[in-house]
């Protein structure tokens, strides 16, 4: 890139960070091209405009327009999430979220606050980690007292692995329902929701 490129990038930048009230920072290491095409076209349905740009030319745009707060969080391969006035911070995160869980950053002491999820969101989630708690918790307390069937202890322990895998699809996808265990299983056949009557 020409240094008269890089200085349009600069100024460009530089202006689109002092004009945005919002930005989300990510760390895009581990995406393909094509998953980063995807994630600027789901982002850009969420109301946000996906910027990869090389970090020294972020933190130089960064300095010019004065946000030296974004510097803290650029570290490694790092693209930017610019709101626009009527984009939906929480349908960015949980795009974030749901591309790649270690992908979204937040500022130092949680600057960015936002309610992710609801009450009723929760509640699946909340249910799902129970259930896997409690099994992980038996075969603890059982192995711990003498219970020796390792057969038995795996399939519980692949019920809690299944359970608590379920919850965490839950959170980045709200539509989301648990399946029913496998035939032969004592686990609930269908895992409500605390919300649901």
């Amino acid at each position: 890139m020409l240094r008269s490129e890089k200085e349009r990038v600069v100024e460009q930048l530089a202006e689109r960070l002092r004009s945005t009230e919002t930005l989300m920072v990510a760390d895009y290491r581990g995406l393909t091209m094509p998953e980063i095409d995807e994630l600027r076209t789901r982002l850009l349905e969420a109301g946000a405009r996906f910027t990869v740009v090389k970090n020294t030319l972020t933190k130089r745009a960064a300095e010019e327009a004065g946000t030296t707060e974004v510097l803290e969080l650029i570290d490694g391969p790092t693209a930017i999430a610019f709101l626009e006035a009527d984009g939906d911070p929480v349908a960015v995160a949980r795009t974030f979220l749901a591309a790649n869980a270690g992908l979204f950053r937040l500022p130092p002491g949680g600057a960015a606050q936002l309610e992710l999820w609801n009450d009723a969101e929760l509640a699946v989630a909340r249910d799902l980690q129970r259930h896997a708690q409690f099994r992980l918790d038996f075969i603890e307390a059982e192995n711990s007292m003498g219970f020796h069937a390792p057969q038995e202890a795996a399939r519980i322990l692949a019920e809690s692995i299944d359970l608590s895998r379920q919850a965490q699809i839950a959170l980045r996808d709200p539509g989301f329902r648990p399946r029913e265990a496998q035939p032969g299983s004592d686990a609930i056949r269908r895992i409500p929701s605390s919300s649901s009557p």
